[in-house]
C-alpha cells in the first residue's frame, strides 16, 4: 500500500464495528466450536499453572493490584476483585509459562487476550458458556484480521502481536459480551489504539506475560470507558499519525482485512491454530519434535552424541537463539535448551522450566556441543517458517537427521486428542488445585456451551 486509503478503507473502525455487530452465531461450525472449547480449556489450564510464577505473585503483592473487592476470581485462589484487576492478574498468569496456544496468522497467542477478560465479565454479568463462546469467536476473528492487515512488517519490526494486536480482539470480545452499540464499539477500538503496547525486547523476562495482563486490562478499560461516553478519534487507525502509520509506517499495512465482509469460513477454522504440547516458546517446538523423533527412532542417549546442529527459519531464531539461558524465562526462549532437554529426557515438561533446571551440568554439556544455523546460511538446508531440521553426529561420526515441516504447535490434522488435552490440563491445573477439582473443571470446560452461568464453573477453579 502507498498509504492512500479509499473512502471505504478510511472508515476502518466504523466498518469493523458493523462486522462485530452483524456477527451471526450460526456461522460457528462444529469444527469452530470444538476449536473454541479446546482453546478456552487450554487457556484456563495454563492460567492456573501460571499462578505460582514469580511474575504473577509479584503482581499480586503490588499495592493497589486486586486490593478492591469484586465478583471476579483470581483463578486458583479464593480471592475476588474487580473485572479490571482480575483480567490483569489472570492475563499475566495465562502467559507466565508461555504454554498457551498460538497462531501462525496472528504471530502470537490468540486465546490469552480473550479468555481472562471474558471469564471476568462472565462472573460479573452472569454470562453463560454460550455467551463466552460467541464473544471469543468474535474477538478471535478481529485480532486475526488486524494481523492480516499489519503483518509481516509489524511482527518483524519487533512488536509483540499478542498484546499490540490482541488488544483489539479483547475489545471486540468484551464489546460483544456487553452488547455495546456501534458508536461505543468504534470509540472503544479507538481508545485501544492508544493503549496498545508490547515490544519483543522484553521476551524472556517477566514483562512478556505482563504485556498480556496489561493489554487485557487496557482493552477492557477501553470498553468500559466507551460504554460510559468517553471520547476518542474514530479515525485513530487511518489518521496520518494513527495506529497504522505509527506502528508500521506508511505503506506497510493493508486495511482491507478490517473492512471486508466476514465469510462463513471463519479464521478459527484455519489449520494453523496450534495448542502447545511443550511449555516453551512455540518457535522451538518444531526442533523439539525433530529431536524427539531421533530419540524415539534410534533409542538415543545423550552420551552417544558428539555434536548437534539445529536449523530453523530466521524468523524463529530472532527470539529463540539463546545458547546458554541464564534464567527460567530465557530457557523458554532457547531452542538449544529445549532440544537438549528433549535429548536428555525424551520429553519436555513443566518441571524443565522450574528452579535452575536449565543450569544442570548434564544440560550444559549438551549445550556446549550444540550449534544453530538459520535456513540457507553457510551451507545450512532451506526451509519454510514453521520447519526445523536437527542433525546429530554420533561419537562414531555417523550422522542422523530429522526433519519436521509446517508444525504450528498441535494443529490441523495433528491436533491434540481429548486425552492429550486432559493430560496437559491436569498437569497444569494440578499445580494449584486438587485432582478431583481438575477433573470436574475439565469436564465443565469441555461442555462449556451447556453451562448456564460461568459462575457455575469457576467454583471448581478456586482454592
Amino acid at each position: 500500500m502507498d498509504g492512500a486509503l479509499n473512502k471505504e478503507e478510511a472508515a476502518v473502525l466504523e466498518n469493523l464495528a458493523d462486522k462485530i455487530l452483524g456477527f451471526d452465531p450460526t456461522s460457528i461450525s462444529e469444527k469452530a466450536l470444538h476449536t473454541t472449547k479446546a482453546g478456552i480449556t487450554d487457556t484456563i489450564g495454563v492460567t492456573l499453572a501460571g499462578l505460582p510464577e514469580a511474575c504473577t505473585q509479584i503482581l499480586l503483592r503490588t499495592p493497589g493490584v486486586a486490593d478492591a473487592p469484586g465478583p471476579c476470581l483470581i483463578l486458583g485462589t479464593n480471592q475476588r476483585t474487580s473485572a479490571l484487576d482480575a483480567t490483569l492478574v489472570n492475563g499475566t498468569a495465562s502467559h507466565a509459562l508461555d504454554f498457551d496456544d498460538f497462531s501462525d496468522v496472528l504471530g502470537g497467542h490468540q486465546s490469552v487476550p480473550l479468555v481472562p477478560v471474558l471469564f471476568a465479565l462472565g462472573e460479573e454479568h452472569g454470562l453463560s458458556g454460550s455467551d463466552i463462546i460467541k464473544a471469543y469467536v468474535v474477538g478471535f476473528e478481529v485480532e486475526h484480521r488486524f494481523a492480516r492487515a499489519m503483518h509481516p512488517h509489524h511482527y518483524d519490526k519487533g512488536w509483540h502481536p499478542t498484546a499490540t494486536l490482541g488488544i483489539f480482539g479483547t475489545v471486540a470480545a468484551a464489546a460483544h459480551a456487553l452488547k455495546l452499540d456501534r458508536s461505543q464499539i468504534v470509540i472503544a477500538l479507538a481508545i485501544a489504539a492508544s493503549m496498545a503496547s508490547g515490544i519483543k525486547a522484553n521476551f524472556g523476562t517477566m514483562t512478556k506475560p505482563l504485556h498480556v495482563g496489561h493489554s487485557g486490562r487496557a482493552g477492557l478499560m477501553s470498553v468500559l470507558l466507551a460504554a460510559r461516553g468517553f471520547e476518542a478519534n474514530p479515525s485513530a487507525m487511518e489518521h496520518h499519525q494513527g495506529f497504522f502509520n505509527v506502528f508500521n509506517g506508511i505503506g506497510n499495512f493493508d486495511p482491507r482485512p478490517l473492512t471486508e465482509a466476514w465469510t462463513s469460513d471463519l479464521t478459527i477454522e484455519l489449520p494453523t491454530i496450534g495448542i502447545k504440547q511443550f511449555p516453551c516458546c512455540g518457535s522451538t517446538h518444531q526442533a523439539i519434535a525433530a529431536m524427539l523423533k531421533l530419540v524415539n527412532e534410534h533409542d538415543l542417549k545423550a552420551g552417544d552424541v558428539k555434536a548437534i546442529e539445529i536449523n530453523t527459519h530466521p524468523r524463529r531464531l530472532r527470539h529463540t537463539n539463546t545458547p546458554y539461558p541464564a534464567s527460567v524465562l530465557q530457557a523458554k526462549f532457547s531452542v538449544q535448551y529445549a532440544v537438549a532437554r528433549a535429548l536428555l529426557d525424551g520429553a519436555v515438561r513443566l518441571k524443565d522450566f522450574e528452579d535452575n533446571a536449565y543450569s544442570h551440568s548434564d544440560i550444559q554439556k549438551i549445550l556446549d556441543i550444540t550449534t544453530v544455523k538459520p535456513f540457507g546460511d553457510n551451507g545450512a538446508p532451506t526451509g519454510e517458517i514453521w520447519d526445523a531440521e536437527v542433525t546429530i553426529t554420533l561419537k562414531n561420526d555417523e550422522k542422523l537427521m530429522s526433519r519436521v515441516n509446517n508444525m504450528v504447535g498441535r494443529s490441523g490434522e495433528n491436533a491434540m486428542s481429548a486425552s492429550e488435552l486432559y493430560d496437559k490440563f491436569s498437569d497444569c491445573a494440578g499445580r494449584v488445585l486438587p485432582h478431583n477439582q481438575c477433573d470436574q473443571a475439565f469436564e465443565q470446560l469441555s461442555n462449556l456451551d451447556t453451562i448456564p452461568r460461568i459462575a457455575d464453573l469457576t467454583g471448581n477453579l478456586s482454592s
